[in-house]
């Protein structure tokens, strides 16, 4: 039986989730939080676990669903990649008042530098977790590959989270008190990071009106660069498909 505490706006939530449909509202949950990353999928894999030591589900179901929304968000992400293209996206990068295509080209850089290790590494990364399935589905890598990497990488990272709250079993409510406090931490510092992201790029476009000589790059000219990257980097775990 769940005691009657609150864990915050946000736990309350994913517990009448969990409680309405099992295991099965958590995937949903971490389905959701990979497609949008600023949700903390920490709070979310604690709580599930706790759940789970109250006897709604054992920890093996929630591990398994939780994998398994990762890894659908993940998809989901790597299929929006790959039917964007690399200059498609650049495109709707460029055209984009407040983005730049250096910011979409910094990603691939990475990701063709380090090749899929990113994908398996990242996926114990908070945010960059989600963003690297965009350019792993640029670069076509091979999608088995890609989902075994993140299967196992989304496997380690909701196993720590989930065993943990399992094992604070019933002594979890002594955390409960600063979940809220937690929740709206989380989302006050996502709304300040976006305040400040858009005031910086304001004043930069501003800089960059006023600069005679300044040209932005255009999206073939970035693509071009990148083309050049990837083959000097042949055996970066992608596929020519």
């Amino acid at each position: 039986m769940i005691e009657d505490v609150s864990y915050g706006w946000l736990g309350d939530l994913l517990m009448a989730v969990m409680e309405a449909l099992g295991p099965i509202g958590l995937g949903i949950a971490v389905f959701v939080e990979n497609v949008f990353p600023p949700i903390p999928s920490e709070l979310f894999l604690a709580l599930a676990g706790f759940t789970a030591a109250n006897g709604t589900f054992t920890p093996a179901a929630g591990i398994l669903w939780a994998t398994i929304g990762s890894v659908t968000g993940a998809l989901v992400l790597y299929g929006l990649g790959a039917w964007l293209g690399r200059r498609r996206l650049y495109k709707i990068a460029y055209a984009m008042p407040l983005v730049d295509i250096d910011d979409v080209e910094r990603t691939e850089r990475w990701f063709i530098r380090f090749g899929y290790w990113t994908v398996f590494l990242g996926r114990m990364i908070p945010i960059f977790r989600s963003l690297i399935s965009i350019p792993a589905g640029i670069e076509r890598m091979n999608l088995w590959l890609f989902t075994l990497l993140t299967a196992v990488g989304s496997l380690i990272w909701n196993s720590l989270f989930i065993m943990g709250g399992y094992l604070l079993g019933s002594n979890f409510h002594l955390i409960s008190d600063y979940a809220d406090v937690f929740s709206n931490v989380v989302l006050g510092l996502v709304i300040v990071v976006l305040l400040v992201w858009i005031t910086l790029r304001l004043l930069r476009n501003r800089r960059r009106a006023r600069d005679p000589n300044y040209r932005p790059e255009t999206p073939d000219e970035a693509a071009a660069r990148i083309d050049a990257l990837v083959n000097q980097h042949p055996t970066h775990g992608t596929s020519d498909a």
